[in-house]
């Protein structure tokens, strides 16, 4: 909302000089998102004058152009001796006698264009005549201004008047982002209230009159829907409407952010600024019979001012007459009953529509327009009347207009509803003591009607204010009030001998881990879609297809919760390929939400009261299982090429070795076996295990999802359940002894059939050697025909120790051999010598 405070003024008594920005700050401590405040015309500086034109003589040019040699008369700025000054002008749209406006040497105009006397055309051209587009004014197209002969108060403009003024060109404008549960302030009325509140000032209210009984005798309406409450019909007959806006109203409106079209338009325009309620003009010799308000019927279509041709479903609401639908309630009007310069009689709506359904017409059908930015936020149902009476008035005055006596209203607006408010709610809640007093005085003065009652306070809220519901609504607004800046900030004191719990610990340390060993951490939002595990190749029959819709989802693209995290991380990956980065190592640790066998629609309870047992009951049972993930993803080359050293691709190892880092740092040693699972390479995937317990797959993508993917070929990833890997954890705090007692390194070598897993073999030599083996690694794949087709050589470095002694050959042989026979056991295993 852009608000002139040259406008602001005209309904709250702020001080003389007071500065824009000053204003700007107390409605920063009212709760007012002010972005900026403009200079408007600050662009234009040095002399700007009225002058009158006493000659205009055209001359033809060489080039085909005709140019006007002007004297103008511009008062005391003429030459000494001289009538006026001369000046050539190209446009043709004035003539002798006219006032324009002169800018003279020494001015400056927008865009740093600088004015001097110059010699062009054969003449030194002493000044320039103006145009609007010049002067960054609406209106105008390329010809010069004319001002006409009076102000908009009536008074004479003589030339050498400063022509500034005349044009109302110099302003100051506040840009301010109004918040949702301020919607009354997307009017000048609601923010010269704020303003008036926050120097204390006196404002006067606009909507000078309370919505009226039913009247029938103007124009007939009716009502046919729930979702409009109230409707006002004026008509203003004998409309001059090709009549021009004044400046005044066209400049207010270039300021606010809207465009000058036609005095009807504008002027509906203007008073829906002015108070915030929405109007619309339609040019009755188009109405066919009543005006009706109702259902769209499914697949009625109606063409919208925009000349968009809309096709309706039964959910809007529509304006209509005999003729079918002639404007989409809240939204925007049609083309049918559509003012145009020969509209004499014109019927002026003002009507209050229920905000949802508005809301919901304006995203189904793409449309947001000015109105319906106001009706979405709330629009003061008592407005209506009031805001027509207005328009009607500015018509009659401006376009030489009557207003017909036979009003048209029907429908009602019902009174608000009365709250109790305890009277120390306020104080418990801020944490500093308003006395009761200035709480009363404080909701008084923001229109709120006030009844004390023992300790509790009678409150009725001002029918603009549709959003004071709750009691802690009533607070925020004493809150803000106060000055929010006033309330002091306090700590809270951390209870002693509480911290980070051993799961937040184990998490903040694998984050940290993978960060140093070169992933960069992302994070996205939680939202997915069935696309995305389509893409993945996830079977139905999988976990992750127990989708959870979310009820009021930000894209319909993407309505339900995450269940794995790979799609955004594939996703950042593909963009960041696109843009010429093929290398990434990323990886996210965030909650997936698994939808519960039995879970049910989780209900809304009222905000009203503290939901009850059954209703919380009811929450717990609907609520997804929300394990947090880690996954990562990687692409391109781990290492990149440098002199004499070839690039490094990244591939399954990476993803596995992230994996086994995570593992380690919560003390745990990953078991790995080959599996099938998607979106994985089925002959290069594993399953990582602690135990016998999948706890997640690593390896190499499906060379088809990377494609449709457009990820880089050969693309890796890891995901694990991350809070099932913590709790699997051995507990915080034990701490295994550091023996004192050198180490005994062995090697050992065994040929296994080429399919048995290097990680199942490495089992075997674990479990066999017992707890004096301390690590063991693969260092050495070895395949040779020497080996018998079919068959591969493992090579693994022991390493052992003893707790309390310093180990013998014997007893490393001897564990050597233990771990060798039970990988012959389970694997056939045969040492290699």
């Amino acid at each position: 909302m852009r608000a002139p405070l040259g406008w602001l003024r005209e309904l709250a008594a702020l001080p003389d000089d007071l500065d824009a920005r000053d204003l700007a700050e107390r409605l920063i401590d009212l709760g007012l998102e002010v972005e900026r405040v403009e200079d408007a015309g600050g662009d234009v500086t040095g002399p700007l004058v009225v002058g009158r034109v006493l000659e205009a003589t055209p001359e033809p040019q060489k080039n085909g152009k005709t140019i006007n040699w002007c004297t103008v008369d511009v008062g005391g700025h003429n030459p000494e001796g001289e009538a006026g000054r001369g000046i050539v002008c190209g446009a043709h749209n004035f003539g002798a006698g006219d006032l324009v406006v002169v800018a003279l040497a020494g001015a400056v105009l927008p865009g740093d264009f600088a004015i001097a006397a110059r010699k062009t055309y054969g003449h030194v051209s002493d000044g320039m005549i103006c145009s609007a587009a010049e002067l960054g004014l609406p209106g105008g197209g390329d010809g010069i201004i004319v001002v006409g002969d009076t102000d908009d108060d009536g008074r004479p403009l003589v030339p050498g008047q400063d022509a500034a003024t005349v044009l109302h060109l110099r302003d100051q404008v506040l840009d301010i982002a109004v918040t949702p549960n301020l919607g009354y302030c997307f009017s000048l009325r609601g923010l010269a209230r704020e303003a008036a509140a926050a120097y204390d000032v006196e404002f006067v209210d606009p909507v000078d009159r309370p919505f009226p009984g039913e009247l029938v005798e103007g124009h007939p309406v009716r009502i046919e829907t729930p979702r409009c409450t109230a409707f006002s019909a004026l008509t203003v007959s004998g409309l001059d409407a090709a009549r021009p806006t004044p400046r005044w109203m066209q400049r207010r409106l270039q300021l606010a952010g809207m465009r000058p079209i036609s005095l009807a338009v504008d002027v509906t325009n203007y008073v829906m600024l002015h108070t915030g309620q929405p109007l619309h003009g339609y040019d009755q010799r188009r109405l066919q019979g009543a005006v009706v308000v109702r259902q769209a019927a499914e697949g009625e279509r109606l063409t919208t001012l925009d000349g968009t041709v809309r096709t309706l479903v039964a959910d809007d609401v529509v304006i209509a007459d005999d003729s079918g639908p002639i404007g989409l309630a809240g939204v925007m009007g049609g083309q049918h009953s559509e003012l145009a310069d020969d509209t004499s009689t014109l019927v002026i709506e003002a009507a209050h529509f229920d905000a949802l359904s508005v809301a919901r017409t304006s995203r189904r059908h793409r449309l947001s327009s000015e109105a319906s930015r106001r009706f979405e936020r709330g629009v003061d149902p008592q407005a209506g009347y009031a805001a027509a009476r207005l328009a009607a008035r500015l018509l009659v005055e401006l376009g030489g207009g009557a207003l017909e006596p036979a009003h048209t209203v029907v429908g009602d607006v019902p009174d608000e509803p009365q709250q109790r408010l305890p009277v120390d709610l306020p104080s418990r809640v801020l944490g500093v003591e308003v006395p009761a007093e200035q709480v009363v005085a404080l909701l008084q003065r923001g229109g709120t009607v006030v009844v004390p009652d023992g300790e509790e306070l009678l409150l009725t809220p001002p029918s603009w204010r549709q959003d004071l519901r709750d009691p802690y609504d009533w607070v925020e607004e004493v809150g803000r009030s106060v000055g929010l800046e006033t309330i002091p900030p306090v700590l809270p004191v951390a209870p002693p001998g509480r911290g980070l719990t051993a799961s937040q610990r184990a998490r903040r340390a694998v984050n940290a881990a993978l960060a140093a060993t070169g992933h960069v951490e992302v994070l996205s939002l939680p939202f997915a879609s069935e696309a995305d595990l389509d893409r993945l190749r996830v079977p139905a029959e999988d976990p992750r297809r127990r989708l959870v819709r979310v009820a009021n989802p930000l894209a319909e693209t993407s309505p339900y919760l995450r269940t794995t995290l790979l799609p955004a991380l594939l996703a950042a990956v593909a963009r960041n390929a696109s843009r010429g980065t093929p290398d990434l190592a990323v990886h996210e640790i965030g909650s997936v939400f698994l939808a519960r066998e039995d879970g049910g629609v989780a209900p809304r309870p009222s905000v009203t009261r503290r939901p009850s047992d059954s209703e919380l009951a009811a929450l717990d049972a609907a609520l997804p299982e929300q394990p947090r993930h880690l996954a990562v993803v990687l692409s391109g080359d781990w290492l990149p090429a440098g002199v004499g050293r070839p690039a490094v691709p990244s591939g399954w190892q990476h993803a596995v070795a992230a994996a086994e880092a995570a593992a380690r740092e919560v003390g745990l040693r990953l078991g790995r076996r080959a599996a099938d699972t998607a979106p994985w390479h089925p002959g290069r995937c594993a399953a990582l295990l602690v135990g016998d317990e999948v706890v997640g797959h690593a390896g190499e993508l499906h060379p088809s999802v990377c494609e449709e993917l457009g990820v880089p070929a050969r693309t890796s990833a890891m995901e694990l359940d991350l809070d099932r890997l913590i709790e699997l954890a051995p507990p915080g705090g034990e701490v295994s002894p550091l023996s004192a007692f050198p180490v005994a390194k062995v090697d050992v070598a065994v040929v296994v059939e080429a399919s048995v897993p290097s990680a199942e073999v490495e089992a075997a030599l674990l479990a066999g050697g017992g707890e004096l083996v301390e690590s063991i690694r693969l260092f050495d794949v070895y395949t040779s025909d020497a080996l018998g087709a079919g068959r591969k050589s493992l090579a693994y470095a022991l390493v052992l120790r003893a707790p309390d002694r310093t180990l013998t050959d014997a007893e490393a042989l001897a564990v050597r051999n233990a771990a060798v026979s039970e990988a012959a056991r389970r694997h056939g295993a045969e040492l290699r010598t």
